[in-house]
């Protein structure tokens, strides 16, 4: 089975970078789809993990959306602004773990359960 999800979600994700290569703008219209969520629940109904387990899953997408929203932000901004893609990545993915972080401490201060 893991092969099975090795090579269908590498062919999606060619697929979609291909086509990147090609309609940039369109490209990353259709990486912002849920794909890789969508997948992932799929294949986690397909093992047969149970509703609570998926509804954990998709709970924990969910909180993970405005740290990605920001890190893609900072990689853009910083790009546009022609930083380096290294640096442009790394600065994204540090004001990732930084935005989980807060929202980690602001869940514990405010006592939120999921």
């Amino acid at each position: 089975m893991v092969w099975i999800k090795l090579f269908t979600s590498a062919v999606i994700i060619a697929l979609v970078t291909e086509f990147a290569k090609k309609f940039p703008l369109y490209g990353g219209i259709i990486a912002a789809l849920p794909l890789i969520s969508l997948l992932s629940i799929f294949w986690l109904t397909i093992q047969g993990e149970t509703i609570k387990q998926i509804q954990t899953f998709t709970m924990g997408v969910i909180i993970g959306l405005p740290a990605t929203i920001i890190m893609l932000l900072v990689i853009y901004v910083m790009l546009k602004n022609s930083f380096s893609f290294l640096i442009a990545f790394l600065a994204g993915v540090a004001s990732w773990g930084f935005l989980l972080a807060i929202q980690k401490l602001i869940f514990v201060k405010f006592n939120l359960h999921l």
